[in-house]
């Protein structure tokens, strides 16, 4: 069962926030010709392979996503144009303020220092970082306070940190070492190292990362937006957050959205590696996530690339996180490999169907998938726990089967057989014209056993346990 999840608010959000234009040297035109990336040299793109020979048209159509509205030409431009930019040193405890549209190379070794953009609200305003390190104690190291879109762009090697707490800006809670209101684009050959006590980057717009290297360890986030996470290519490493990549509006529930075209990411997170409100969608990529849950939204659809996931709790959950979509994991191309902790857990989870349509997903633990609606296998390969499978079981811990689902290959569930109490799979139905007592009793007389009862006069089986 193929999804039909595209809204008009997504798509025109999409092209709006891809398609800006300026003018002069800051112009940017929508790219409609674009060539494929080189996959050996992830910092050097210079292009983004998301047109032409994306890993699925069809699934460009039904989730309303265009995705060569979502990157403009000059965001996949990995070098600045620096034959009218503005070259600055940062000193100690002295904040930059840039005030208008441009390009501006930031350099040198520094304490307490911001730099701030307070432009106004139609300039394009460049940050070339060039052996810039900056180090704060409570507040960001770059502060967007306004312009139309920021690009920082990366040179050499940079580092931002702030190590306390972070300090307000009126009513502006500035919780990143790079905060911005406005649409940021992180490009360049070079690297980032960024250290927080709280988030890494933060953009109440979107936030796009289409090369150089990141590499952040933070309380928080490592990179959240308010309305979307847009990657094209670079590298991303999350050394420790709480969460890696997180699209999340407090206000809007139909905004918060994680999109993956390429790159390489790893990213290893106390809660979740992946986190968006409505749709996380995965075209090409090289991902390692390691997290309690790996990939969480409302709606994940998977086309393409290589991802290795280790879960605590949910290797991947779509789940009710957004009112204007319905949960649904659909996998139609890539390779998956999800190994699974022990417990109470899933490889699988979704809220509503589950639909396989191609590539490869391999699980590892003690429940493969868990849904609650339907599920469907149009094509592609499943193992689990490494046998190879058609069918997308709904178990639970014990392989019971839940609504809509079919139990292990080769085992039936005895005929009015309900599945042990407190590890029955959510919304599943007791067999028809059958009440569930309120409590078992124990024969008058019988003691019960620490863990398990048996008939007087009865041995436990050394192999089953089984009277």
């Amino acid at each position: 069962m193929k999804k039909k999840i595209a809204t008009m608010i997504l798509a025109m959000m999409m092209i709006v926030s891809g398609c800006g234009q300026g003018n002069g040297s800051n112009a940017e035109e929508t790219v409609t010709e674009q060539t494929a990336a080189d996959p050996s040299g992830v910092t050097e793109v210079t292009l983004s392979p998301l047109a032409g020979g994306n890993s699925s048209t069809a699934a460009e159509a039904e989730d309303g996503i265009d995705t060569e509205d979502l990157f403009t030409e000059r965001d996949l431009k990995q070098e600045a144009d620096l034959s009218g930019a503005e070259y600055i040193t940062v000193t100690d405890g002295a904040d930059v303020t840039i005030e208008g549209e441009g390009v501006y190379v930031l350099t040198g070794q520094a304490e307490e220092v911001t730099v701030s953009i307070a432009a106004v609200s139609g300039d394009k305003v460049q940050l070339v970082l060039d052996g810039l390190q900056i180090s704060n104690t409570n507040r960001p190291c770059i502060y967007v306070k306004q312009a139309d879109k920021v690009f920082v762009t990366l040179l050499g090697e940079n580092a931002l940190s702030v190590n306390g707490a972070f300090s307000a800006d009126g009513d502006t809670n500035t919780d990143a070492v790079i905060f911005s209101k406005d649409d940021l684009v992180l490009n360049g050959s070079g690297a980032l190292t960024i250290t927080s006590a709280d988030n890494g980057i933060t953009s109440r717009d979107g936030i796009k990362v289409t090369g150089g290297e990141l590499t952040i360890s933070c309380e928080g986030s490592a990179i959240e937006a308010h309305e979307e996470i847009l990657i094209a290519e670079g590298t991303i490493v999350v050394e420790r957050c709480n969460d890696g990549l997180h699209a999340e509006n407090d206000e809007d529930d139909t905004a918060g959205m994680v999109y993956i075209g390429g790159g390489t990411i790893r990213i290893t997170a106390a809660d979740d590696a992946i986190h968006a409100t409505t749709i996380v969608r995965i075209d090409n990529g090289s991902m390692t996530l390691q997290a309690a849950e790996a990939i969480e939204g409302t709606q994940i659809e998977i086309n393409g690339g290589e991802i290795s996931i280790s879960a605590s709790d949910d290797g991947i959950n779509a789940a009710q996180k957004s009112s204007a979509y319905t949960p649904l994991f659909e996998m139609n191309g890539g390779t998956v490999d999800i190994e699974m902790g022990a417990g109470d857990t899933d490889g699988v989870d979704s809220n509503g169907d589950i639909v396989i349509n191609g590539g490869t997903i391999r699980i590892s633990g003690q429940s493969a998938f868990d849904y609650d609606n339907t599920a469907v296998h149009n094509g592609g390969t499943i193992l689990v726990n490494g046998t190879e499978t058609d069918t997308i079981t709904n178990q639970f811990g014990n392989g019971f089967g839940g609504p809509g689902g079919m139990q292990p290959e080769g085992m039936d569930r005895p005929e009015g057989m309900e599945p042990p109490e407190g590890i029955r799979p959510q919304g599943m139905q007791h067999p028809e014209g059958m009440e569930r007592p309120e409590r078992m009793e124990h024969p008058e007389g019988m003691e019960r056993p620490e863990r398990m009862e048996h008939p007087e006069g009865t041995e436990r089986s050394e192999r089953t346990g089984t009277p």
